[in-house]
């Protein structure tokens, strides 16, 4: 009996320093979106992203090479429906919607990416990310022309740290905004 009410105080208490850590992070933060999040709230982000994605997603590796048959369409979807949040060139610097997302995107040029394997790069932009603005682009059932579509993403991802003026010029005639 004496386990018990021990057990039942434990978690009592547990949930009371829960609670209390809520609450301060709360108010401190007052929920703003502006903010950069923390290097913990980040790691934490970041690690439940990683577990989140089933292994045989992330062993996948991009079928396409990163030609320019296969970078060109990267670069146009890109320019259409990513550097709103991500900006032209990956940075997010100054990007239209990216500005107020909390956490904010990316810098897909960075090393967080480029640690990314092809498959979890392709998993992210086929089913987003929840309690981030990151939408999920894929519709869930077997698409192989839409699979093509984000393997295109993918290499021109990857290609974000070498991208050229000129194509961050072209990019801005294909932005909507």
């Amino acid at each position: 009996m004496r386990t018990v009410v021990h057990v039942i105080v434990a978690a009592l208490i547990v949930v009371a320093v829960l609670a209390v850590a809520g609450l301060l992070y709360v108010t401190s933060t007052g929920l703003r979106g502006q903010p950069t999040p923390g290097v913990v709230e980040t790691r934490v982000a970041r690690a439940i992203r990683g577990l989140a994605i089933p292994g045989e997603m992330k062993a996948r590796t991009n079928p396409l090479a990163t030609t320019a048959s296969a970078l060109a369409p990267g670069l146009e979807h890109f320019a259409r429906y990513c550097a709103m949040c991500h900006a032209n060139d990956g940075s997010r610097e100054n990007a239209p919607y990216g500005k107020g997302l909390y956490p904010k995107p990316p810098d897909l040029r960075g090393d967080a990416t480029a640690r990314l394997t092809d498959g979890e790069l392709f998993y992210i932009i086929e089913n987003g990310v929840r309690f981030t603005g990151m939408p999920a682009f894929g519709t869930g059932m077997p698409d192989p022309a839409g699979d093509i579509q984000v393997w295109q993403l993918v290499s021109f991802i990857r290609h974000l740290p070498r991208i050229t003026t000129k194509e961050i010029e072209k990019m801005k005639s294909l932005n909507p905004l």
